[in-house]
């Protein structure tokens, strides 16, 4: 299927190496990188998923030879022009999701696919309706399932996606972190081809 193509996914994320798993790709997992992530000022909130990827395979940690593949990816929630990205801590993410509590949001990933001589980006969102959380749903999802590394403070995929979240527009994996059908549109130009 990846037509003698090394394909890496520059990414720490589980739910990230599951849902490509899911394309039937062979990969290896790197996500060693020099980027700093920073976002400069005055970014529009679908500008900033697309910089961090983008600066993720830019700053992979050794250049890349000619036959292999990079994917690399930065997934971040909106509420209205608020980016809410990991939680520091505890406090932050019962914080988050008391903002998140009966509203709508915006999920945004970018995606970066690089190979040695060219690089793509895009990115995706998805609309998602949360109902009212209380303090005592807030606690539950928050100790039992600790959300430090995910972005919003939730995983869709988890107890709080199942209990609290009423609709979604959009792609479901979006949320879970890697928007997997539009990836697989990018992908194909070069699976469908020799390097």
């Amino acid at each position: 299927m990846d037509k003698g193509w090394h394909i890496i996914l520059g990414s720490a994320s589980p739910r990230r190496k599951e849902l490509l798993s899911e394309l039937d790709l062979t990969f290896e997992v790197d996500a060693r990188t020099n980027f700093e992530e920073s976002i400069p000022e005055g970014m529009t909130c679908e500008e900033i998923p697309r910089y961090l990827a983008e600066g993720k395979s830019r700053g992979f940690h050794r250049p890349l030879q000619p036959g292999e593949l990079l994917i690399t990816a930065d997934t971040l929630v909106f509420l209205g022009t608020e980016a809410l990205g990991k939680p520091r801590d505890r406090e932050d993410a019962v914080r988050m999701l008391r903002e998140l509590s009966g509203k709508a949001h915006t999920v945004t990933t970018g995606v970066c696919i690089r190979k040695k001589d060219a690089m793509e980006s895009f990115i995706d969102s998805s609309r998602v309706h949360f109902a009212e959380l209380t303090d005592a749903d807030i606690a539950y999802y928050v100790d039992r399932y600790q959300p430090y590394d995910k972005a919003g403070a939730y995983g869709i995929q988890e107890w709080i996606g199942a209990a609290a979240i009423t609709r979604i527009e959009g792609s479901y994996y979006n949320v879970m972190g890697l928007p997997t059908a539009p990836l697989w549109h990018h992908l194909k130009k070069y699976l469908q081809s020799t390097r």
